[in-house]
C-alpha cells in the first residue's frame, strides 16, 4: 500500500510538472503573439514600404490566434470554438445585411485594401470580430462582478465601440479600406455605423453569456498574470493608435462623399479614444485582476 501511495503522489507530480512546462510554453506563445501584433502597429505609417494587405494581416491575425489559445485556456476548447463561430457568424451576417440594404451601419462598401472577402465581407474583419471582440469580452469579465449575464454582454460591446471609434476614421476616410457613400459627422463616419457596431456586437455576446450560464467554471484557474495578457493586449491596441503617422505632406483627405477632413483632427480624435476611453477600460479591468481567482462565466 504504502508503495502504491508513493507511485502515485510521484506521478501526481510528474504531471504536474508537465502541466506547467505545457502552461509555460503556452504562455510563451502568447506573449510572442503580442509582442508581434506590437512590432506592427507602427507599420499603418509606411504604406509605401509595407503593403497594406500584409499591415491589415499583421494587425489582425495575432490578435485572433491569441483569442482563440487565450479563450481555449479560459473557456476550454468548445467554449472558445463556440464564441469564435458567434463572432465569425453574426458579424459575417450583419456586415452582409449592412452592405446590402444599409442597415444596421448605413451605406458603404469595402475596398480591395481589406483582401479577399466571403461574399461582401472580408475574410480579415472577421478575424478582427474574433480577435477585438474576444479581448474586449474578457475586459468586461474582469470588470463586471459575478458574470452577470446582461451586464458583461452591454459592458464588453462598450469596450468593443470603443475601439471602433478609435480606429475607423483613420481605416476608412485615410487608408479608404472602406467607403461610406453618404460620409457622416464624425470624420466621414456615420453615427449609424457605431450603433450597429453596438447592435452587432451585443448580439453575439449576450448569445454567448447565456450558452455559458450554468456552465462550471475551470478547475484549474489561471493566475493574475493570464488575465494581464488580455489587458495588455488591448492596452497596446489603443497605444498604436498613438504611433500612426499619415505621409509627409498629407494635410487633408476626403472621404467618399467629397467632404474633406484634417489629418490632424483625425489622429487627435483617435489619440484622445485610445487615451481616455480605451485606456480607461484598459486600467479599470488591470485593477480588477488581483480580485479574480478563478474566471467567471
Amino acid at each position: 500500500g504504502g508503495r502504491r501511495t508513493g507511485r502515485g503522489v510521484a506521478a501526481g507530480r510528474t504531471v504536474r510538472r508537465l502541466e506547467g512546462a505545457l502552461r509555460d510554453r503556452v504562455s510563451l506563445g502568447l506573449w510572442s503573439l503580442m509582442a508581434l501584433y506590437a512590432a506592427a502597429r507602427p507599420l499603418q505609417s509606411f504604406p509605401d514600404r509595407v503593403p497594406m494587405l500584409a499591415i491589415v494581416f499583421l494587425h489582425v491575425v495575432p490578435t485572433a490566434l491569441f483569442a482563440m489559445v487565450h479563450g481555449a485556456m479560459a473557456y476550454r476548447v468548445r467554449g472558445i470554438v463556440v464564441f469564435a463561430a458567434l463572432c465569425l457568424g453574426v458579424g459575417n451576417a450583419f456586415e452582409n445585411l449592412g452592405i446590402l440594404t444599409g442597415f444596421p451601419f448605413g451605406r458603404y462598401s469595402f475596398t480591395e485594401v481589406m483582401g479577399p472577402r466571403i461574399l461582401n465581407v472580408p475574410i480579415l474583419l472577421g478575424l478582427a470580430y474574433l480577435g477585438m471582440g474576444y479581448l474586449s469580452w474578457t475586459l468586461a469579465s474582469l470588470i463586471v462582478k459575478d458574470g452577470r449575464v446582461f451586464a458583461v454582454p452591454l459592458l464588453a460591446s462598450c469596450i468593443m465601440v470603443a475601439w471602433d471609434l478609435s480606429m475607423e476614421p483613420v481605416w476608412a476616410t485615410m487608408v479608404h479600406g472602406w467607403n461610406w457613400w453618404k460620409g457622416g459627422p464624425y470624420f466621414g463616419v456615420p453615427v449609424s455605423n457605431f450603433l450597429g457596431w453596438y447592435l452587432t456586437v451585443y448580439v453575439f455576446y449576450q448569445v454567448f453569456a447565456l450558452y455559458q450560464r450554468g456552465r462550471p467554471a475551470r478547475t484549474d484557474p489561471q493566475g493574475p498574470g493570464f488575465w494581464r495578457m488580455a489587458v495588455l493586449f488591448y492596452a497596446i491596441s489603443a497605444a498604436g493608435n498613438l504611433l500612426v503617422i499619415p505621409p509627409a505632406g498629407l494635410l487633408v483627405v476626403a472621404d467618399a462623399s467629397g467632404v474633406q477632413w484634417k489629418v490632424s483632427d483625425i489622429r487627435c480624435a483617435s489619440a484622445l479614444v485610445s487615451i481616455f476611453i480605451m485606456g480607461t477600460f484598459a486600467l479599470v479591468a488591470w485593477l480588477r485582476i488581483p480580485n479574480v481567482h478563478r474566471h467567471t462565466d
